[in-house]
């Protein structure tokens, strides 16, 4: 399961449920990079990892209280976001997304940059979740030489020994301040496309534009009871909703017709997946009706000028 050591690599993590957005982000990686041999692009899936079978149906600690764990939760793939510096070799440079982040610049610039002698590039995200210390990992530049430390497994088991929060887990609060730098907002851009982003993240989860009209299959926070029962949470009834911004739609299915187009996916890969609720059921027709992704960017980037 090792990457390169000597290749820039870019780990996407991610589920079952969520393979349409990485073979997706991919795709977007390659496409947009002007350098698109000089990168690896590794989609790493939580079932590749048999260790969480072993952790279904049991308890973890999650911001102070305890929750089942389901590996068939739509986020069930997060702690493999701490796995490439051992895939690495504890070596080299990695980039590590999230399956819904899509490049609309080159993620070289990512890899040429000075860390200035940072293990980690995020972004921050001051107030989320009531954290002033929430920085967020769904999108990170990595010195995987620096990061030795990082071991997925024992994390693991230390969350579920309740050693360890999950949720400082995620934003780093275990992590020494010193060694993360910031990361800009266009390079993890919350479900907002402009000229100057970089990598979008379509990150609300009820509007993600490929699930639009399947039934919710991740778990929220309760309201109220959450105040009382921190770690509470329940798989609330509903749909996904329309994304608020048709050009986010419209620029998913415009990459993912490429995919078809390059033989990345087949459209009975795509059937399968509409059957699983997966992707939205309309998926097809949405892909033949794509205005194509220089057309949407080239909106963009009018609307910006």
């Amino acid at each position: 399961m090792k990457a390169s050591a000597m290749a820039n690599t870019v780990f996407i993590h991610t589920n079952a449920q969520q393979m349409a957005g990485a073979i997706v982000a991919r795709h977007s990686l390659k496409r947009q990079s002007a350098r698109p041999d000089a990168i690896e692009v590794k989609i790493t899936r939580r079932e590749d990892f048999p260790i969480f079978r072993e952790y279904e149906g049991r308890k973890f600690l999650r911001a102070g209280g305890w929750r089942v764990w389901r590996n068939d939760d739509l986020q069930s793939f997060t702690p493999v976001r701490f796995s490439p510096p051992e895939q690495m070799g504890y070596a080299g440079r990695a980039v590590v997304i999230d399956p819904d982040v899509f490049a609309v610049g080159d993620i070289m610039e990512l890899f040429d940059r000075d860390m200035g002698g940072k293990a980690i590039l995020a972004r921050p995200r001051p107030g989320h979740n009531g954290r002033d210390d929430y920085i967020a990992t769904s999108a990170m530049l990595l010195d995987c030489a620096k990061l030795t430390h990082w071991n997925m497994a024992r994390n693991l088991e230390r969350m579920f020994s309740g050693d360890l929060d999950y949720e400082n887990w995620i934003i780093l609060a275990e992590e020494t301040r010193e060694t993360i730098g910031e990361l800009e907002t266009i390079w993890n851009d919350f479900d907002r496309l402009g000229a100057d982003t970089r990598l979008l993240h379509n990150t609300k989860r009820r509007t993600q534009p490929w699930k639009t009209g399947l039934p919710i299959d991740f778990t929220n926070r309760v309201p109220l009871i959450g105040r009382w029962l921190p770690g509470a949470g329940v798989r609330l009834p509903g749909r996904y909703k329309p994304h608020p911004d048709p050009r986010q739609e419209a620029l998913f299915f415009s990459y993912l017709a490429e995919c078809l187009d390059a033989g990345e996916v087949s459209e009975k890969d795509l059937r399968a997946e509409m059957s699983a609720n997966h992707i939205r059921h309309d998926a097809l027709e949405r892909v033949k009706s794509a205005p194509g992704v220089d057309a949407i960017l080239g909106q963009v980037g009018a609307a910006a000028a």
